[in-house]
């Protein structure tokens, strides 16, 4: 089984900056993708960013220029980092691995960020 561990969430005013942060552990051989998602009140759960083992890097286009997602191969961590950020960026953040060799997704408990106006 793979744990992932979010961090770093917390409340901030509109046009400041957060960084989360997500810790896998277990055991597996690698991790082929990282990503964030997130679930805003009233909303579907969205991606937000992805890196995948090549270092494919993707993002929603609600996030772009704003949002930056980044890798520790060493510590089986990904970050966000996050700036610019407005009222709409309000969610729960959630970490997503897919590790090998068994391909499985996992998911973590996920972290609230609010932003205030």
């Amino acid at each position: 089984q793979v744990q992932l561990v979010e961090s770093g969430g917390g409340l901030v005013q509109a046009g400041g900056s957060l960084s989360l942060s997500c810790k896998a552990s277990g055991i597996f051989f690698s991790i082929n993708v990282m990503a964030w998602y997130r679930q805003a009140p009233g909303k579907q759960r969205e991606l937000v960013a992805s890196l995948g083992s090549s270092g494919t890097i993707n993002y929603a286009d609600s996030v772009k220029g704003r949002f930056t997602i980044s890798r520790d191969n060493a510590k089986n961590t990904v970050y966000l980092q996050m700036s610019s950020l407005e009222p709409e960026d309000t969610a729960v953040y959630i970490c997503n691995s897919i590790v090998y060799p068994t391909g499985l997704n996992y998911w973590g408990q996920g972290t609230q960020v609010t932003v205030s106006s």
